[in-house]
């Protein structure tokens, strides 16, 4: 069974009540999205490896570390995901980035795709899936079998709020994709939304409300 881990620092957690706030606007909304994202960067990365190397500093030669070359992919889910990738490649500026784009229907509530563009070599990547929500899980299960049906191996799954449901659902079709949340919310409502939950998290990111 895949771990959940959720991350309860305390600046994440600061920053999540103000993007909860339903009175704060589109641009802080994309700022505290990107800060929180490199904040939980800090957690998913940190079973990278690392190599020694030899460097020169101003004082003399010494040896130090840095990681090992593991190759990373993000790919976040549009279009709510495209505000968690800025963040990220601050932290990880080398990582490529791949797109899939998935919208659920209001009546069945399942996800369907609409695009799908990924990096040639994502079998050699470890795989970071971004999206803000993770409600009842079909387009963060969706979104792995796309990745697993191109030959991709490792891949985690970062989301800032995530309900029960969506949870129990990735854990039971993909138990080897870790999840990083920001967030446990208490349930989804009728309509297929977390609550408390933000509300749409696309709509407040590009102000489409």
């Amino acid at each position: 069974m895949s771990k959940v881990y959720e991350l309860n620092h305390p600046l994440i957690q600061h920053k999540l009540t103000y993007v909860r706030e339903k009175d704060t606007g589109p641009k802080e909304f994309r700022e505290l999205v990107e800060e929180i994202t490199m904040l939980m960067a800090y957690e998913v990365t940190k079973d990278m490896p690392l190599e020694e190397i030899e460097i020169e500093t101003p004082v003399q030669k010494a040896k130090s570390k840095i990681i090992a070359g593991r190759k990373v992919g993000l790919v976040p889910i549009l279009r709510a995901g495209l505000g968690m990738v800025e963040g990220m490649l601050k932290m990880i500026p080398a990582a490529k980035v791949g797109h899939i784009g998935l919208y659920r229907d209001p009546e069945t509530l399942l996800p369907v795709e609409y695009y799908c563009k990924l990096p040639s070599d994502i079998v050699e990547r470890e795989l970071l899936i971004l999206d803000p929500m993770l409600a009842t899980g079909g387009s963060a299960a969706a979104a792995i079998d796309f990745l697993k049906e191109r030959g991709a191996e490792n891949i985690k799954l970062v989301c800032l709020i995530a309900a029960p449901e969506g949870i129990k659902m990735v854990q039971e079709k993909h138990p080897n994709v870790d999840i990083y949340v920001a967030a446990i919310d208490e349930k989804l409502n009728d309509h297929g939304y977390i609550v408390p939950g933000l509300g749409d998290a696309g709509d407040r990111i590009f102000g489409t409300q």
